[in-house]
């Protein structure tokens, strides 16, 4: 419990908005809970939001310490009263999330407190999994990263574990994942697999593709099997055998079939025709090969996890 004692400059505001204003990583909602719960109190006992304060008067708080904290990046899940995730699977270990497109992973320029990372971690706070004061505390973090305008499957690790196993099996290939994606017109062959170098322009936020090595530039490796076409669509699923930044939208624009929607590497004109305004990618299924051993993730061993609502597909290969 800590007090506050109102002070002059401070006199004749409400209840409600002197707490806000002194604590603003405080839900709006769960501070109204609070005060109907009596855990604001006035002078010892509970009061109403509006009630207008003295000076003098003494304001009892029965909050989390964490809430009186000033607001940065590390605390900006406290914000989150009801946090939001789409989630595929969780255990003890990690969270399979499917991530909706429009939604970032981590703060960036644009976005501080909405963010997937954000949600996960708010959830697992208000679950009481996860105390960010606790001595030693691991900070909830994701093993994936997928751009904003893409969906898809993100692993979120529970434990430091957790997130150095699963990290190593990416780095070594033995997390298998897919992708769908919509194309214009129809890959030659409709099977194969599309190699280049991509060579990233942090200042652009784009990546270029070269078909031989090129300073700086990273290979790319995706395997690709076309499932459906009508007409100057094509429906076609994707395998990253690497996890470059763009690497499916970048390949697939080299090789002469960009992605639908995609606003960076596509058509302008087809995307305008079709009203798409984010490329049709979504990352739909994750399957845990574990060729190797897992330690204490071997019960993944052999797993599969698809999402089957995706909203593009649905629209043009219903």
């Amino acid at each position: 419990m800590r007090e506050l004692t109102i002070g002059k400059n401070d006199a004749g505001q409400r209840l409600d908005r002197f707490v806000a204003k002194t604590l603003p990583l405080l839900p709006p909602a769960l501070l109204q809970k609070y005060i109907r719960l009596k855990r604001v109190k006035v002078n010892g006992k509970g009061s109403k939001k509006d009630a207008r304060l003295l000076a003098g008067d003494v304001i009892q708080l029965y909050i989390n310490d964490e809430f009186f904290d000033r607001p940065t990046e590390d605390n900006a899940f406290l914000t989150l009263f009801k946090p939001q995730l789409d989630i595929l699977y969780e255990d003890e270990n990690l969270m399979l999330l499917n991530k909706r497109p429009g939604l970032v992973v981590h703060a960036d320029e644009t976005e501080k407190v909405n963010t997937l990372i954000n949600h996960v971690q708010a959830y697992l706070y208000q679950k009481k999994e996860w105390n960010p004061r606790g001595e030693n505390s691991f900070t909830p973090a994701l093993c994936n990263r997928i751009d904003r305008n893409t969906g898809g499957i993100v692993i979120a690790a529970k434990n430091a574990q957790t997130l150095r196993i699963i990290n190593d099996k990416i780095r070594n290939r033995e997390i298998k994942k897919l992708y769908l994606c919509i194309t214009l017109g129809r890959m030659q062959p409709p099977q194969g697999k599309l190699e280049c170098f991509l060579l990233k322009d942090e200042a652009k936020k784009q990546v270029f593709v070269y078909h031989r090595p090129v300073s700086g530039g990273r290979s790319a490796l995706t395997l690709y099997r076309t499932l459906e076409t009508r007409g100057e669509l094509s429906l076609v699923e994707a395998e990253l055998l690497t996890g470059r930044t763009h690497q499916i939208r970048a390949s697939f624009a080299d090789a002469g079939h960009p992605l639908l929607g995609d606003g960076k590497y596509g058509d302008g004109a087809v995307n305008r025709r079709y009203h798409e305004t984010r490329q049709a990618l979504y990352s739909y299924r994750l399957v845990f090969d574990f060729p190797t051993d897992a330690g204490p993730l071997n019960y993944l061993r052999g797993k599969a996890f698809s999402v089957s609502d995706v909203a593009f597909k649905n629209k043009y290969f219903p």
